[in-house]
């Protein structure tokens, strides 16, 4: 007989209200990437997520998060922010840039919208004009910022940490 203590999965934890964090998300190149972040935002029980361009979700990937996770499509990401603004929502975004502010620093605030740019071209300067933040992830070798996924992962977790009951 197992020891109860000793199991492998336990059931998720419970939040005491709903993340107000969405992401929104510039075209992304990979559908591994994306699916990949669909699965984190499951994980950290932030229900909504914003894509732009033609987004494909991989299932095997994304697991549970296909599920839980809605998915908003748009054309492109200007009007989403400027909606997300006027709902009351901070628009920080996730990019190494002359204004960035080291995520290690960053005060979250409860009603968050992350904003990530594409694995190749990141946030480009009309996008980082729009924002009322910007955060980075220290990088302290080759190469010279993280996988788009991965910093996202980073990026929620923070948040988490700092509202860890929702």
């Amino acid at each position: 007989m197992l020891d109860p203590l000793h199991l492998r999965h336990k059931p998720p934890e419970t939040l005491e209200q709903s993340r107000e964090l969405i992401l929104a998300c510039a075209p992304m190149c990979s559908n591994i990437n994306l699916s990949r972040i669909v699965r984190i935002c499951g994980c950290c029980g932030i229900s909504k997520i914003i894509c732009c361009g033609s987004p494909r979700i991989i299932e095997k990937i994304a697991r549970d998060g296909a599920d839980t996770v809605e998915i908003e499509i748009h054309r492109s990401l200007e009007p989403v922010l400027k909606k997300l603004r006027a709902a009351g929502y901070r628009l920080v975004g996730l990019e190494q840039a002359s204004s960035s502010e080291s995520l290690y620093d960053y005060r979250f605030h409860r009603r968050t919208a992350l904003i990530l740019g594409s694995e190749r071209k990141g946030l480009e300067s009309p996008f980082l004009a729009l924002l009322d933040d910007v955060v980075e992830i220290p990088v302290y070798g080759l190469p010279h910022s993280h996988n788009v996924a991965t910093a996202a992962a980073m990026a929620m977790y923070e948040y988490c940490r700092q509202f860890p009951r929702g």
